[in-house]
């Protein structure tokens, strides 16, 4: 024992060591920041939703009402879980925990800021989190049918419609910014933003991106495999406790996540006015303006019929997504041979 403390300085000073702790000590900080951000953008949906409608919104709980997210949290800790008899129980409990940890896998190629402000810079940075989006259908998906419920099996088919069907523009609609920046790493994509930011060159594809995120985080307009007004809840009927919470902090992660993944495609990531020690700064401010159109659009629009989230899907969105490839493929070829 006294050996292995005696050699563990020496264990630190690899540098493969460091990169590890290094990498350990943010991802535990960009974990607990994103988890007090997603505790107060439900605080602040509410809150919104109350003014947008001439109500008030939580006012109860400490000044202003700021402390009902931990009031909600210690609430929904306490509550009475109730899990169905003849629930596949292996599959029901590991659903809640697959629509968070996608979310958090993907905050680790998220470059908040220059340098250190990544938690780590790999070379198929966007590749990761189109992957790690794409497993969020699995946990709707097994949340309906692991509760042997036929309103929550309903919601859970509508989401692997819809998921997959969206997957496909959104995907597409980043591949005209990987074109003109010539990488998939996170970090070049930023720098290559240093100047003018890809929204300028690509408005459409930051609006089809917009819709399809929508989607893809199950938003209204976009919201049918809940449905309550269709399915009770669609698919978390059967879930309560502490595991229903984990599909809300799910639906809110990755609503942060994929603002980010616009913010770091579209908005120029860190880039804005003065040094560069305020790159997180200018990303934070940018990341909240997409919050708040993400509540915005969930009080102002009504739910789409499902024939209409299909049509919108696969016959406007894709078709318009793949003119785009082929458009700015052609246009930078064109500049290319001048």
């Amino acid at each position: 024992m006294i050996a292995h403390l005696a050699a563990l300085p020496g264990v630190l000073r690899d540098p493969t060591v460091q990169f590890a702790l290094w990498a350990f000590v943010k991802i535990f900080i960009i974990l607990n920041v994103m988890l007090g951000i997603v505790s107060y953008m439900i605080y602040a949906e509410r809150k919104i939703a109350g003014h947008m409608q001439a109500r008030v919104g939580p006012n109860r709980v400490g000044p202003f009402g700021l402390l009902q997210p931990i009031a909600d949290v210690l609430k929904l800790f306490f509550k009475e879980e109730f899990i169905p008899d003849e629930a596949n129980k292996v599959v029901y409990h590991i659903a809640p925990m697959l629509a968070v940890i996608p979310a958090l896998v993907t905050f680790s190629v998220i470059p908040f800021g220059p340098g250190a402000l990544t938690v780590t810079d790999v070379n198929v940075g966007l590749l990761v989190f189109l992957a790690m989006s794409s497993l969020g259908v699995y946990a709707i998906t097994l949340a309906g049918w692991s509760s042997n419920n036929k309103y929550a099996l309903l919601g859970g088919l509508r989401s692997s419609a819809q998921m997959i069907s969206y997957e496909l523009a959104m995907g597409l609609s980043t591949i005209g910014v990987l074109l003109i920046a010539g990488s998939l790493s996170m970090a070049d994509i930023v720098n290559a933003q240093r100047h003018v930011w890809m929204v300028v060159w690509q408005p459409h594809a930051f609006l089809l991106f917009m819709i399809c995120a929508l989607a893809e985080t199950n938003r209204a307009p976009f919201d049918l495999p809940e449905a309550e007004a269709e399915l009770v809840a669609g698919f978390h009927t059967e879930y309560s406790s502490m595991k229903f919470g984990l599909f809300f902090l799910g639906e809110f992660m990755n609503v942060i996540a994929i603002s980010c993944i616009a913010v770091t495609l579209f908005l120029g990531g860190w880039n804005g006015p003065g040094p560069a020690a305020l790159g997180i700064v200018w990303f934070l401010i940018k990341l909240a303006f997409l919050l708040f159109f993400f509540i915005w659009v969930r009080w102002t629009f009504p739910r789409l019929r499902y024939d209409q989230l299909m049509h919108l899907g696969w016959k406007v969105l894709l078709p318009i997504a793949l003119l785009n490839v082929v458009a700015t493929a052609g246009v930078l070829w064109w500049v290319g041979n001048r």
